[in-house]
């Protein structure tokens, strides 16, 4: 059977988004780019297959939704897979460091190699790869650029601020293959 890839092109508040995903697993998500290139012939643009992350994505935009439901299916080697999980369990509204991120998988020592796997993220906004900052707490790499990044911190604080903090200690809840951990309990958001 042949692998479908299915996409859709969303407004947002940072621009332009592609997702693309297949039957049950989301597997990306795009920034606009000037000049950037158009899906491949292959890939079949299809909203309704999408739905539930268009739909999640636009309550996120809205101030409405704090963790994200989704099953998802990003492509990478166990240790980018592992560093994406780890992004996961940020709770809204909040930053760490490239260390702080790396001393949480156990590598304390690879702040650097742990930066290279956020930066190779496919998933960004909905495995939060923009609450990684610099140690000095300086707004560092982004693949959507810097002001995207910034935009979405202040977005998630003005959340926080309006909901009282209570939006602290909630966490994106997805599942990545090859990965086992319990999720948070829920924090009131439907699915």
């Amino acid at each position: 059977m042949e692998h479908i890839v299915y996409f859709a092109v969303i407004p947002s508040p940072i621009g332009k988004l592609t997702l693309t995903g297949d039957e049950t697993h989301l597997s990306s998500v795009l920034f606009e780019k000037a000049g950037g290139p158009t899906p491949p012939p292959e890939w079949v643009e299809d909203a309704g297959r999408l739905e539930r992350p268009i739909r999640q994505l636009a309550e996120y935009f809205r101030g409405e939704r704090t963790h994200f439901e989704l099953t998802l299916g990003p492509r990478g080697t166990a240790f980018q897979r592992r560093v994406w999980t780890a992004l996961t369990e940020i709770p809204f509204g909040s930053t760490w460091s490239y260390a702080e991120l790396a001393r949480r998988i156990g590598m304390q020592r690879a702040a650097r190699a742990v930066g290279a796997a956020n930066g190779k993220n496919p998933l960004p906004v909905i495995v939060p790869c923009h609450r990684v900052i610099g140690a000095d707490g300086s707004l560092t790499g982004f693949g959507g650029g810097l002001e995207r990044k910034r935009r979405l911190l202040e977005l998630e604080a003005r959340v926080a601020r309006v909901r009282g903090g209570a939006t602290a200690v909630a966490v994106s809840r997805v599942a990545l293959p090859g990965t086992h951990r319990q999720r948070p309990a829920s924090t009131g958001n439907a699915p």
